[in-house]
């Protein structure tokens, strides 16, 4: 009876220790010396923004993708100056990392992702 009681346990952690989500991190990175601002990320069926991003800033959000679909990255420059990119393609249970190196110009993506 006392194997019983152990055995269950310890198989109830064994499963759920192979259990874990898929997400992305995106991280903005402001590589300019001049704030951007207005910044909006859309991927497969969410958006998130961010007001303002201070020279040599960076803000990341973690993500889970539940569609397949390619990155767009909206944001204004100094000059108020409207900018869009189309970034690397996520898909449903992707892992891993996007970098988007933004300047007052455009954006740069440096995907490391794991698709599953």
């Amino acid at each position: 009876m006392k194997t019983a009681k152990l055995i269950f346990p310890m198989l109830a952690m064994a499963a759920l220790s192979g259990c874990r989500a898929h997400v992305v991190t995106i991280r903005l990175i402001n590589t300019s010396n001049q704030p951007l601002s207005t910044l909006i990320v859309d991927y497969p069926n969410a958006t998130f923004g961010k007001d303002k991003l201070a020279p040599g800033e960076t803000f990341a959000s973690i993500v889970k993708p539940l569609d397949s679909g390619a990155m767009k990255v909206q944001f204004i420059d100094a000059a108020g100056r409207n900018h869009s990119y189309t970034g690397p393609t996520l898909h449903k249970d992707d892992d891993g990392s996007v970098d988007i190196k933004l300047t007052q110009d455009g954006a740069l993506a440096t995907p490391s992702i794991t698709e599953h």
